[in-house]
């Protein structure tokens, strides 16, 4: 079999669907999705390798992504959580750090207004954030304090007649070099309960500092961020964020948007792994040929199938309003699991090429190592899941 005969442009199960979950969507559903896979593709995955090397953020894809209108699908335009998951999923596939910044504007930042803010805050300030033109950003993680930070908040929120004064720091906020606004949660002195605010990057007293150094999601500008003695006036105060339950509220959904990433770069780990196999010749042969390689293919597609499948029920129980903390919980641990065996095994089938970003893989496979971290580490997911099959608490 000649490199000349083999056909790269139209390879079987294109779309990695095997089990064609994609055939629960609606007619819409599936035309709106091709409609955005067409974009992730022109727009996003010729940019994605360079934008990582060079660890900055592309800021003029920011007005094409507003024109293609992906924020809120499910409250602000009616589509399924299965249509949301998947097109997170995709957009994962295409570049992890656009994902990123997507699941942060829209996932934790515009998920807290829409779930903490009152009425009135949101008619005040939904429609831009909808529309992008302010860009948002979400403040919990302290530089102390990660999977204890619901009981260890260290920023703190003191009354100050029809003001607020924030004093603390939070790490890791991606988009926050330059986010119009950062959601923040800080402990208020006054009743010792986890509040959020809705703070002004352009306040006094806010400062927002890069970090550097990252290997994984180099695109995403994550920051260090400041609060000294900044005031944030009363209307600011998210009307509904009045305890750390209140916040679980947006983690429950959003860590499903990171279990659809783990899905999303498992079929990137799949289309760069197979590709890469058909075309690349050893022995006078296309590796593809090799059983060992075979194997190694099926188990990344087997991995993200089962994590598929999994978050395809889970989309279906939130649709019905019956998705529970735990099941959040499982699906986050299980499939950033399955996620990281798969980008390993598709390093590994690129050979040395599989460290240089020139083949994509070696983005890939670091990319999943922030994935497999963030909201909620998988030991916290799997102790969650613990407590509700146990009764018993095994965190503390």
């Amino acid at each position: 079999m000649s490199k000349a005969a083999i056909d790269l442009e139209n390879l079987p199960y294109a779309d990695g669907d095997f089990y064609g979950f994609e055939q629960l969507l609606t007619g819409k559903e599936q035309d709106r999705l091709a409609e955005i896979r067409g974009f992730l593709a022109r727009e996003v995955k010729p940019i994605a390798v360079d934008c990582w090397n060079r660890g900055e953020f592309p800021m003029g894809l920011i007005p094409k992504l507003a024109e293609i209108d992906l924020v809120s699908p499910v409250r602000r335009q009616g589509y399924s959580n299965l249509f949301a998951g998947l097109v997170h999923a995709e957009a994962t596939r295409a570049d992890a750090s656009i994902a990123t910044f997507m699941g942060v504007h829209d996932g934790l930042f515009t998920g807290s207004i829409e779930a903490l803010a009152s009425q009135k805050q949101q008619d005040a300030w939904l429609p831009d954030i909808y529309s992008l033109r302010k860009i948002g950003a979400f403040g919990l993680t302290e530089p102390l304090g990660g999977s204890d930070v619901a009981g260890g908040t260290r920023t703190t929120a003191r009354r100050d007649g029809g003001n607020w004064i924030l004093n603390g720091a939070k790490r890791w906020i991606g988009n926050a070099t330059f986010s119009d606004w950062v959601v923040v949660f800080a402990r208020d002195l006054g009743d010792n309960q986890v509040k959020g605010f809705l703070v002004d990057t352009s306040l006094p007293g806010f400062t927002a500092s890069k970090i550097e150094n990252k290997i994984s999601l180099r695109t995403v500008q994550n920051a260090d961020i400041t609060l000294e003695n900044v005031v944030v006036p009363d209307f600011f105060k998210l009307a509904h964020a009045n305890s750390f339950r209140d916040t679980n509220k947006v983690l429950k959904v959003t860590r499903l948007s990171v279990a659809w990433q783990a899905v999303g770069q498992q079929l990137a780990a799949f289309d760069v792994a197979r590709r890469y196999a058909v075309e690349r010749m050893q022995f006078g042969r296309p590796l593809a040929s090799f059983q060992l390689v075979q194997q190694q293919l099926v188990q990344i597609l087997g991995n993200a199938v089962s994590s598929m499948g999994m978050m395809v029920r889970l989309a279906q129980l939130e649709d019905a309003g019956l998705a529970k903390d735990e099941q959040s919980a499982l699906a986050k641990a299980f499939t950033t699991a399955r996620m990281r065996e798969s980008v390993a095994l598709g390093r590994g089938i690129l050979g040395g090429n599989g460290i240089v970003t020139d083949y994509e893989m070696a983005k890939i496979f670091a990319d999943a190592e922030a994935i497999y971290s963030y909201e909620g580490t998988h030991e916290i997911n799997t102790l969650v899941t613990g407590r509700a099959i146990t009764g018993i608490s095994a965190i503390v």
